[in-house]
């Protein structure tokens, strides 16, 4: 096995420590040590953008959000699919992984961040959820592991009561907001539905079409 190359470091603000480190073409993103994202496996990243855009497509202008950068997979498949005019917000908390993705990441998704139509906003993504009632088409959602916190505690505000009548908020009517997760969750779903949303949920694999881990995608529909 060959050894991990460390490419970058840094600590979130509630103290995790978060490595990047490559191994061999691989190139992982650790939290305490334990694996958080590889980019051996995206392809429920990309799926994230397919199922959460679906919607935004049919707008004339589609204003979408992203609540987490990772190594861009996301950001590069919801690019791929929307026009010229769109914009796309990206919300990401830590500094030192939007340098990752602007150095060492950027190539494996095609450098997204050079994109005209992204604004990366560095901070947490609750702030641009706030930012102003029924502003965004699509809402898409890529924080820690899904709504059971793995790298960060302080993630969970996201995906309780509050966080989710917030998002709702943010919404444009017939928004959709798509959250990402590592597993299933009947108590998620649930919580989704008390706070308005028509819920569907997907479940992919981590390589789509080439097998891997299943993943869960939770679609969350404003609907009037």
């Amino acid at each position: 096995m060959k050894p991990l190359e460390l490419l970058g470091e840094t600590i979130t603000p509630d103290g995790t420590d978060m490595k990047l480190v490559r191994q061999d073409t691989e190139y992982i993103i650790l939290a305490n040590g334990k694996s958080l994202m590889s980019s051996r496996m995206h392809g429920s990243e990309e799926a994230l953008a397919t199922y959460g855009c679906r919607r935004a497509l049919s707008q004339e202008q589609p204003s979408v959000l992203i609540g987490g950068l990772g190594m861009g997979f996301t950001l590069r498949a919801t690019l791929d699919l929307l026009p010229p005019n769109s914009r796309v917000v990206v919300a990401e908390l830590l500094p030192a992984v939007v340098e990752w993705n602007r150095g060492p990441l950027g190539p494996l998704a095609g450098n997204p961040l050079k994109d005209k139509r992204v604004r990366v906003e560095v901070g947490d993504v609750k702030l641009a959820l706030t930012s102003g009632r029924d502003r965004f088409d699509a809402v898409l959602l890529d924080v820690d592991n899904g709504p059971r916190a793995f790298s960060s505690t302080a993630n969970s505000g996201l995906y309780n009561d509050g966080g989710l009548a917030t998002a709702h908020a943010a919404l444009k009517m017939d928004g959709v907001l798509a959250v990402w997760s590592a597993w299933d969750d009947r108590k998620f779903e649930q919580r989704l539905r008390y706070c308005g949303f028509t819920v569907q949920v997907e479940r992919v694999r981590a390589r789509l079409k080439k097998g891997g881990p299943r993943h869960t995608i939770f679609l969350g529909y404003k609907k009037r």
